[in-house]
């Protein structure tokens, strides 16, 4: 898939409800990026040639190019340095790429934390929110406030809900009753674990709401 397809599709839902479901989705089905000494291009920028060279926030890789053209500049990337580097640059761009998984980790988990604290003063409460994904053993629910949280497929009794993995959703076997990606649906807040950095939602009331609403035509 060419680069400029993905902008095409981000382009036709700017704006819309489901602009940062889909934006996230996309981001996500996306190779992660990492360092290296082969120029690979980038395939965001859709660029053939493509450096790590500056950001408003100094990386260590940045920092490593500088010093090469700082080199190359003064006259003084003489084969020697050129055969330094060759040496060097490998295992740099792979232990840059072990750090920066490290520290989006750890941004990621610290993030859940807050979200999971800032929740728990919202346990029993009710919002309107988006199935952002869907599992075999429930399926996971954004707020508004970007907040995630899991309705496990043991709290809906209504039914036996079985998960189809190609179509992203949980169907009743009795009823029907389908929840899939982008289905806007009422959750209240059941549970806050802040060792685990989990948040359990259950499905409220107000979803039989949304349901009829979307069979007709309507947003709630």
């Amino acid at each position: 898939m060419h680069p400029k397809e993905l902008q095409k599709l981000l382009q036709k839902i700017e704006g819309t409800q489901e602009e940062a479901l889909i934006s996230r989705l996309t981001l996500r089905s996306m190779k992660q990026a990492r360092y290296t000494v082969e120029n690979t291009g980038h395939f965001g920028l859709a660029a053939d040639c493509y450096c790590h060279f500056t950001s408003p926030i100094r990386r260590y890789p940045d920092l490593q190019i500088h010093r090469i053209i700082k080199e190359s500049l003064r006259g003084r990337l003489n084969e020697k340095r050129i055969e330094h580097y060759e040496h060097i640059l490998p295992e740099v761009a792979k232990h840059s790429s072990e750090m920066e998984r490290r520290a989006d980790e750890a941004e990621r988990e610290t993030i859940k934390m807050k979200k999971v604290q800032y929740m728990e003063a919202h346990v029993g409460e009710t919002f309107e929110g988006v199935i952002s994904g869907v599992t075999e053993w429930g399926f996971f629910v954004e707020l508004p406030n970007t907040v995630e949280g899991l309705v496990r497929v043991t709290s809906l009794t209504d039914d036996f809900y079985q998960y189809y993995e190609d179509t992203y959703e949980l169907v009743g076997e009795v009823t029907n009753r389908r929840y899939k990606l982008g289905q806007k649906v009422y959750v209240t807040v059941e549970h806050c674990d802040r060792i685990l950095r989990t948040i359990d939602f259950i499905l409220a009331d107000k979803t039989e709401i949304l349901e009829v609403s979307d069979e007709n035509g309507e947003n709630s």
